[in-house]
């Protein structure tokens, strides 16, 4: 292979304050292509003109939905993640389809996995929670106006949802059990926007059809 248009552009990459750190694309090779992982190995050319190979995995996006009950509490989950071998505690997330943009792949995977809709959704920002690795960026969005419906999980998919509050998810962090990243930046993120140091722009997407 020698494009790479499928990978997320970075403007800040082409600054030329950072020009004596950036690593030139030289050519790539597909090493896996499975139903999710693409896993790739690029040759690139270092700085000062070496050759070095690059290995990571080339990921489609994904979404992260902090959602707000009218009291104040937040919704969670709890799933058991194969590769850590454990039970996690998250805000609820998934993948992007191809094409679909990110507030919709919010609303469907926020109905999907809990159950609730939601009126207003806000866009707080961007993670990428691993850069030596792996393309994926996750946005976290804010979601509040919450009714419940029937849930619709995948095939395979087993989900607890519980209701708890920032207070006790940031308790769990610091004593250690609550250790997913995109969860732990979600709270970051709440927490500044509840204290309005951090602000969002809430709007009123169209409600998604009818039915789980």
């Amino acid at each position: 292979m020698s494009a790479r248009d499928d990978r997320p552009l970075d403007p800040d990459a082409h600054s030329a304050v950072d020009a004596h750190l950036r690593e030139e694309f030289v050519e790539s090779q597909q090493v896996y292509r499975g139903r999710f992982l693409d896993v790739r190995r690029d040759e690139v050319r270092l700085p000062d003109g070496s050759a070095a190979h690059r290995e990571y995995i080339v990921h489609p996006g994904a979404v992260m939905i902090v959602p707000i009950l009218d009291d104040g509490r937040l919704i969670v989950e709890r799933q058991y993640r194969y590769p850590v071998a454990r039970v996690m505690l998250e805000f609820p997330a998934g993948k992007l389809e191809f094409g679909e943009p990110p507030l919709e792949c919010a609303m469907r995977e926020l109905a999907e996995e809990t159950g609730y809709r939601a009126t207003e959704w806000a866009r707080a920002g961007i993670l990428h929670n691993a850069i030596a690795y792996s393309t994926e960026g996750i946005e976290i969005w804010f979601a509040r106006g919450l009714s419940l419906g029937e849930r619709a999980l995948d095939v395979g998919e087993f989900v607890d949802v519980d209701t708890t509050t920032l207070e006790s998810l940031e308790d769990a962090a610091q004593k250690g059990s609550l250790t997913d990243v995109k969860t732990l930046v979600g709270l970051l993120w709440l927490r500044h926007w509840r204290e309005g140091r951090w602000s969002v722009s809430w709007t009123t997407p169209e409600p998604l059809p009818a039915g789980p």
